[in-house]
């Protein structure tokens, strides 16, 4: 049987410009605002489970119970309240005036600018979504009918008396229509979805300039395509009765819905509706980024007496996790305590960094109220399994409360973090005070050197015990050494030596100590390692230990707590304005940290508690030992540290070659540094490495 075909093909009209001025005359919005996410979640369901295939001629599943859940809510009376004209009404008034003329044959064009007129009080998304809701109705109960027919006798006879296609039967004769009908319906979704997800972008960060303004053309245009759809939607289902499975559509019919599918689908795509929108979003991004980072920046300025306002503006989360119970805790745990604030990327902490913040959390939780939060700074942009996987690997090492998820540390607290806290790839410890006054923008340096004692870490704090302090060996070693704590209350001399040059170390020992017994002096020596060689320390260790050449340092994290310890002298000195020329302790700082980032070995000796100090590396040190024939008389009557000053006084010479290695914390990297053996400024360069060991 042929179809009735009075319908015409797509005319020229529809795109002039006075058709569309035709479309704005009808468009007098009341101001109501309708919520039609609800309602166009209600609409994918309905064209979902209206989708018939061979396989699954019932539609889809029905779904998970929270589908169910979601839908149900959604169904609720308050999804269709809150204007003048109860929307049920509309979308029956709707329903009845595309059925009623689609089925007379009238005019598709007519009967698009009619409901334009019908809807004119409702915005452009509202009308789109009511439109699309009417032949949701026409369609569903269509397929509601087909579906069922079959097996319920109610529908049988419906089916019968509106002349329903056999679609179980003859589903291979309609498939190209209905694949024609259900690609324009997906269309129609996808453009109606993206003016939906535009309206509710907030309306204050739209500027109204042609960015804007081609919004708004792009508007009217879906509108309008999306009615013309829907009218040639429901005269092709229409068409379906009274025919039987040998149906085939007109060409005139086919290229009616494949021409408006692609129409809806270009200004979807190709007019950048899609485009558009994304643009507006990140701009929005933008600005409130902006906002918060402003309001973030007046909060912390303030005098606040509330250190949970504080830390919620930071945090953006109510709860956190317990490091040692591993249990979900509020905030409010908080409240009143001085917090440090442990801020990090999930590279920069490193394990011997963690056991040694392990070890003083303890007694700053005992003995301070004090207590430790990790903020991780994550990169968004890799892959987030793998980011999670770091985060939760790091976080079960952590004592202290962490959050429960990364990506609770929003853009505009990294920012300010970055810019205000001057975070860059190292990790840094904010102290934050009952009250939420910041006290000091990286504890580190302080916690490191003096430990708990200079709580609550504020710079007058650190700057006092600076004033306390001379170099000394209690000083350099501070307490990670029992032994060597032991060597200077017995007035020893004690040698500490460093570096990874197997041979030196052997050479150097043993003159060393025929040294010491020749003098007939209490004598202490300790290997100290060198930064970042954690394995080649590993083996140097071991053969100190074989060979009973001294005493060695506890252990691996000890020796890198030494040299962590020693830069963050010479970075908390930086942040006071000392220079070496000024300070002593600085200079002598340097001149260690000099020793190191040389290939060379190096010693430094002194007498128990006291000031009396000399140092060398390499040859010379070794030269020293070897030579002391050659200033044993001035050791007995200068004493043995004045004598060694002596001897390597006489023999320097201006051959030398130093180098300092430091990691920048903060940008706190000394514009000028004096060498140590010469005085002038060393040249400076910049280095990147990469040691995983």
């Amino acid at each position: 049987m042929a179809p009735r075909n009075d319908r015409r093909m797509i005319p020229a009209s529809d795109d002039s410009a006075k058709m569309m001025k035709q479309v704005l005359a009808n468009h007098a919005p009341d101001g109501h605002e309708v919520d039609v996410r609800p309602i166009l979640s209600i609409i994918e369901d309905i064209f979902r489970r209206a989708t018939a295939t061979p396989s699954n001629i019932d539609g889809v599943p029905n779904g998970t119970q929270e589908h169910m859940d979601a839908l149900h809510d959604n169904k609720s009376p308050a999804a269709f309240s809150g204007t003048p004209e109860p929307l049920s009404d509309i979308i029956h008034k709707i329903c009845c005036e595309i059925s009623c003329k689609c089925s007379g044959g009238g005019d598709a064009l007519a009967t698009t600018m009619a409901l334009f007129n019908t809807l004119s009080s409702y915005s452009w998304d509202t009308k789109m979504v009511l439109s699309l809701a009417a032949f949701a109705v026409n369609y569903g109960e269509f397929w509601l009918v087909a579906q069922l027919c079959t097996e319920n006798s109610l529908a049988n006879s419906v089916a019968v008396l509106k002349q329903l296609p056999e679609i179980p039967a003859g589903y291979d004769g309609l498939k190209p229509q209905l694949d024609e009908l259900n690609n324009l319906i997906g269309a129609m979704l996808d453009l109606t979805n993206c003016i939906v997800e535009f309206k509710q972008l907030p309306s204050q960060y739209i500027s109204n300039d042609g960015q804007a303004m081609s919004m708004d053309q792009a508007h009217y245009q879906a509108a309008y395509w999306t009615f013309r759809s829907i009218v040639a939607c429901n005269s092709r289902i229409l068409s379906l009765r009274g025919l039987r499975h040998e149906y085939t559509a007109s060409t005139t019919d086919e290229l009616e819905l494949s021409t408006l599918a692609h129409k809806v689908s270009n200004i979807h795509v190709y007019e950048n509706l899609k485009k558009q929108i994304d643009f507006w979003r990140q701009q929005i991004d933008k600005i409130r980024q902006i906002e918060e980072y402003n309001n973030l920046v007046r909060l912390l300025e303030k005098n606040n007496q509330d250190n949970i306002k504080v830390l919620r503006a930071l945090i953006y989360a109510e709860d956190l996790v317990d490091g040692e119970t591993r249990t979900t805790v509020q905030i409010d745990v908080l409240k009143k305590k001085h917090v440090l604030l442990l801020i990090s990327s999930l590279d920069d902490l490193s394990q011997e960094e963690i056991l040694v913040l392990r070890k003083m959390y303890k007694d700053l939780k005992a003995s301070k109220e004090c207590r430790i939060v990790w903020l991780p700074i994550v990169d968004r942009s890799i892959d987030w399994q793998q980011t999670l996987y770091k985060f939760e690997s790091l976080q079960k090492r952590m004592p202290w409360y962490t959050i429960q998820d990364p990506a609770m540390i929003q853009p505009a607290v990294i920012k300010y973090i970055k810019e205000e806290w001057k975070y860059s790839k190292k990790a840094i410890l904010v102290s934050v005070d009952p009250q939420g006054r910041i006290l000091n923008q990286n504890a580190f340096h302080t916690l490191w050197i003096w430990g708990i004692s200079a709580f609550p870490f504020t710079a007058e704090t650190e700057e006092a015990l600076w004033k306390e302090k001379s170099w000394t060996l209690e000083l350099l070693v501070g307490g990670i050494d029992a032994t060597i704590l032991q060597w200077m209350k017995e007035e020893r001399f004690i040698c500490l030596y460093g570096g990874n040059d197997a041979a030196w170390i052997r050479k150097f020992t043993n003159s060393a100590k025929a040294v010491a017994s020749k003098a007939q002096i209490n004598w202490g020596m300790a290997y100290v390692g060198k930064k970042n060689a954690k394995k080649r320390l590993e083996e140097i260790s071991s053969i100190i230990t074989k060979e009973d050449s001294s005493h060695i340092v506890i252990d691996g994290t000890a020796m890198w707590f030494f040299w962590a310890r020693l830069e963050r002298m010479l970075y908390s000195k930086l942040q006071h304005g000392m220079s070496v020329e000024k300070d002593n302790i600085m200079r002598e700082v340097m001149t260690l940290l000099s020793f190191d980032g040389s290939d060379q070995g190096w010693a430094i000796f002194w007498r128990g508690k006291t000031q009396e100090t000399a140092s060398a590396k390499g040859t010379a040190a070794i030269d020293c030992m070897e030579k002391f024939h050659e200033w044993q008389n001035d050791a007995s009557q200068t004493g043995f540290i004045e004598g060694i000053n002596n001897y390597l006084h006489k023999i320097r010479t201006g051959k030398h070659c130093n180098r300092l290695i430091l990691a920048g914390v903060n940008g706190a990297i000394p514009g000028r540094v004096p060498c140590a053996d010469c005085g002038h400024d060393m040249e400076m360069f910049f280095m990147y490495r990469c040691c995983p060991e």
